[in-house]
């Protein structure tokens, strides 16, 4: 019979910055995701019926979600209390990023999608600067041609 076995001492406790602490972060995948929001509503205008309708709402919605769900991780796992000491609009700008993300999900104002593209760019900004690694904003080579905030490497 195998069997538990008996602890040697206490339990110590430990902290890790998230479940499987990797190190590998990156707001990309929040920013392509808050791009194919404003792509998506750019579509909708351009619609042909319900069926197109339907589709790229949903993949709008799935995306705005996306988005959020990027930021969140970051937000919670990278983030330390030394970065929010060096940014300390930090929380008020993830907190912005989840209204717009819902405000996406929510209906098909372009300007809502622009502006979620500009607060995840901002916060690509403060992540890439507690990195010590300088940005650059760029045209996005695809539609919606929005700008984007890139790594210099």
């Amino acid at each position: 019979m195998i069997g538990i076995g008996k602890f040697i001492g206490k339990p110590k406790v430990v902290y890790a910055h998230c479940d499987i602490p990797c190190g590998v972060y990156d707001p990309h995948g929040a920013q392509i995701a808050a791009l194919s929001v404003a792509r998506m509503m750019d579509m909708l205008g351009e619609a042909k019926g319900e069926h197109d309708i339907s589709r790229i709402t949903a993949v709008k919605e799935q995306q705005a979600e996306l988005c959020k769900h990027e930021v969140r991780i970051i937000w919670g796992d990278y983030f330390k209390e030394e970065h929010v000491k060096k940014h300390p609009d930090l929380h008020n700008l993830v907190h912005k990023i989840m209204k717009l993300g819902s405000g996406a999900r929510q209906g098909t104002d372009r300007e809502v999608a622009a502006e979620l593209v500009e607060a995840v760019n901002d916060f690509a900004e403060v992540f890439w600067e507690t990195k010590g690694i300088k940005t650059k904003r760029v045209k996005s080579p695809y539609k919606p041609e929005l700008e984007v905030v890139q790594p210099e490497l």
